[in-house]
């Protein structure tokens, strides 16, 4: 009885053994089976695929060629390119035809005032931003930039020729090919001209549909009512005037007809369209790691010069601070609609 209890212990931890000697078994059993069945798997897809994919350095060959002629781009020649020009030229001709008409044939909407409205006696100040300088910072500069990107990322990919010789532009002007960064900076280019010429007619048709006055109103017309009364009248305190006579001296008729267009801000869409189309230009082309810090410091300095133009738009009395903010928004939601589209 002795010697069956001392054995007990050792017959229990036997068993123990074997038990997890059998588990073993059977988990590298199930792992076995799984590996199987997937390389079978992996087996018949690779049986499925092309003639050209796989195996030997003739197949290999054929594979590359089959991808070289895939990623060739069908050639255009120069009637297909001065045929492309010709439409986006018309595209824009229409825009600009458009706010000519609107401009030289058109009269804003006759809007009234309240003789009270302190909102509309602010004095007469010339723009902070000139029209020169918002054309110099809003279509030179970004062309320039683009331009300048352009060619720079061509130029770092002439160090891979074998990617050089794949990326052809397809495009031929009198059977010479257009290098590809050419033909990308007038896609860029047209796309920008395009996002601006919308961009501006919509502003434009708002001016001229609701005719808002400018703060300076009272400074450059001094309105007179057809009684002979004038605002600082008492009689016409707290009414609403609808018809008066300008009658201020040396103001012409561009500057009548212009205090009638404060709503909503041309220079601010204009500046905010143009900037915030270049910074996400050069997020999505100037990606070189050694140029990151470059590329944040150029997008917060074109973001600041459209902020700017905005402020400077109340601060010179040009428009009301929910001019500038209509204005603003108009731009920005074009250059994120016209990157995301066109693009």
């Amino acid at each position: 009885m002795r010697g069956e209890r001392a054995n007990a212990p050792c017959v229990c931890h036997t068993q123990r053994h074997n038990q997890i000697i059998e588990e073993n078994e059977r988990i590298r059993s199930m792992l076995s089976s799984s590996f199987v069945r997937k390389t079978r798997n992996v087996r018949t897809r690779v049986k499925q695929l092309p003639p050209f994919v796989g195996g030997g350095a003739g197949a290999g060959r054929g594979a590359r060629g089959q991808i070289e002629a895939d990623s060739k781009p069908q050639e255009r020649g120069t009637a297909y390119i001065f045929g492309r020009i010709a439409v986006d030229f018309s595209l824009l001709g229409c825009a600009g035809l458009t706010m000519a008409v609107l401009s030289s044939c058109c009269e804003p909407h006759t809007r009234g005032f309240f003789c009270n409205d302190l909102s509309l006696r602010h004095p007469y100040k010339e723009s902070t931003i000139q029209n020169w300088m918002l054309y110099l910072m809003c279509v030179v500069l970004p062309i320039s930039t683009i331009l300048l990107v352009e060619f720079y990322r061509a130029q770092d990919w002439t160090r891979f020729s074998h990617h050089n010789q794949l990326y052809s532009s397809g495009y031929f002007l009198c059977h010479m090919e257009l290098p590809h960064w050419v033909v990308d900076s007038y896609r860029m280019i047209s796309t920008f001209f395009f996002g601006l010429g919308i961009e501006q007619l919509t502003t434009d048709i708002a001016k001229y549909t609701i005719g808002r006055l400018r703060p300076h109103f009272f400074t450059l017309c001094q309105p007179v009512l057809p009684d002979g009364t004038t605002c600082n009248d008492y009689v016409n305190e707290g009414r609403y005037i609808e018809d008066y006579v300008c009658t201020a001296k040396d103001i012409s008729a561009k500057q009548l007809k212009n205090m009638h267009l404060s709503f909503p801000s041309g220079h601010s869409s204009f500046a905010f369209f143009s900037m915030i189309y270049i910074v996400i230009y050069l997020q999505r082309r100037m990606k070189c790691s050694r140029f990151r810090m470059l590329r944040h410091l150029l997008q917060f300095l074109l973001v600041m010069f459209a902020w700017y133009t905005a402020l400077t738009r109340v601060s010179d009395f040009k428009h009301h601070w929910s001019d500038v903010l209509a204005g603003s928004s108009i731009g920005i939601v074009y250059a994120f609609l016209v990157t995301s589209t066109f693009w």
